[in-house]
């Protein structure tokens, strides 16, 4: 019996335009680092060693470890030196990235209605940022942190999706078995890869992304509408 619903968050509870998100970070992060790395390289070194992260499935290292390790190894400055750096940025600069992000009037409906249901909630963003990051593109939805039991972010994760050990993670984080959770999200590759370990799965479809030629699987699929009328209805 499902109790437990976990979301997306980029393209799901906050719609936005991947490709200028990515334009306005990774230009305000090389301003942020130019005295420390050439400009023109921080986007080259951040991505080297986002890839670890995503590729990352020891147990013994979280995201945030296995990110600082590499883009020390790339760049030759440590990570931990420059971590104020970062913090900064993540509470200021990255604040410019919002114009890239939109909210959608259901989101917090559908949160409010599972809330007042009694459900567990999960954000199960991928856990390439920290949780500052997290929490300002929550709020951008019209979220609160405080809606959610579990929120994945780098410090804490020791995977990324694809990898169906972040839901594991997660399952385990929350002790709940796979039969009692719900997916919902708008990425086939990242979100429906859940279904592998038998949670439930929601494609959203209004920002739907689909990088391979299969047919996806799921069990329900639709737009925040088709969501909520889900939710009102069986559950």
């Amino acid at each position: 019996m499902i109790n437990t619903f976990l979301f997306d968050l980029d393209g799901t509870l906050l719609p936005l335009d991947m490709d200028h998100f990515i334009k306005i970070y990774f230009g305000e992060m090389a301003k942020k680092l130019s005295q420390h790395i050439p400009s023109d390289k921080i986007a080259n070194y951040i991505w080297q060693a986002t890839n670890h992260m995503v590729k990352n499935t020891d147990p013994k290292m979280t995201n945030m470890e296995v990110f600082a390790h590499h883009f020390t190894q790339s760049t030759g400055k440590n990570f931990e030196e420059l971590s104020p750096i970062f913090e900064e940025f993540y509470l200021n600069e990255f604040m410019k990235t919002k114009i890239a992000c939109t909210s959608h009037p259901l989101v917090k409906e559908i949160i409010e209605l599972l809330k007042e249901k009694g459900y567990t909630l999960v954000l199960a963003t991928n856990p390439l940022f920290p949780k500052r990051a997290v929490l300002h593109r929550l709020e951008w939805a019209g979220l609160k942190e405080e809606d959610f039991t579990l929120i994945t972010s780098y410090e804490t994760m020791h995977a990324c999706k694809p990898n169906i050990e972040y839901y594991q993670e997660i399952l385990e984080k929350t002790h709940k078995t796979s039969q009692e959770c719900m997916m919902i999200g708008n990425d086939v590759e990242e979100d429906l890869v859940a279904e592998k370990l038998g949670i439930t799965t929601f494609l959203l479809e209004d920002q739907l992304i689909h990088r391979g030629p299969k047919e996806p699987v799921f069990d329900y699929k639709g737009s925040y509408g088709d969501l909520k009328d889900l939710i009102e209805k069986e559950f």
